[in-house]
């Protein structure tokens, strides 16, 4: 069982993972069992490159920013579990016992976060009653969004970057993501809002 697991490793996913895998000295995130499914296939990263992002060095490419997020999350924060090469196929459950299955496992989590690009076909099973046709993107584009409340989808189901309603911007995808962190950093810290930084 998971305490989280969020499903897709692009900018979204991974700066999630990042930010509540830095929780970790913190008394409320001690123990905690996080996971991301990085199936990246289908990333828009792939093809991106960088001029305009604070931070990253211009001429900075989609794909190596994949390679090297992973690379990342592992050295500094290796206790987040990242599963490679499976596909999730389908989520239903509620807060407290989700079901993810993928092309390869069944896995369970107390909370989940899709954290996928906004293309179609959207083909999780489960979440057929959230799509709709997504508010920040030219309509001829055909992009989807699930449906939700400040990044909440339902009880314990959280959604972020593209999916969430936002536009295809790296920082703002990465800010979605470190959002939907503190939101569920707050909810383990009894509603305390939280956010986690490291100091010099």
């Amino acid at each position: 069982m998971f305490d989280v697991l969020i499903v897709g490793g692009g900018v979204s996913g991974m700066q999630c993972a990042l930010v509540l895998g830095s929780a970790k000295e913190k008394p409320y995130a001690k123990g905690k069992k996080i996971g991301i499914i990085l199936h990246q296939r289908a990333s828009h990263l792939q093809n991106a490159l960088f001029n305009n992002v604070l931070g990253l060095p211009e001429g900075k490419t989609g794909a190596s920013i994949l390679q090297e997020g992973k690379l990342h999350l592992q050295r500094v924060y290796p206790h987040v579990l990242q599963i490679e090469q499976e596909k999730v196929v389908r989520v239903t459950g509620e807060a407290g016992n989700f079901q993810i299955e993928t092309t390869k496992e069944a896995y369970q989590s107390k909370i989940v976060i899709i954290a996928l690009n906004y293309a179609k076909p959207f083909t999780i099973e489960g979440l057929e009653e959230f799509i709709a046709p997504h508010p920040r993107a030219a309509i001829e584009k055909d992009r989807v969004y699930l449906k939700n409340q400040d990044h909440l989808i339902k009880k314990g189901l959280y959604v972020c970057g593209t999916i969430a309603g936002w536009r295809s911007q790296f920082a703002i995808a990465a800010g979605s993501g470190a959002q939907v962190a503190t939101d569920i950093l707050t909810l383990w810290n009894d509603g305390n809002h939280t956010k986690v930084h490291d100091k010099v």
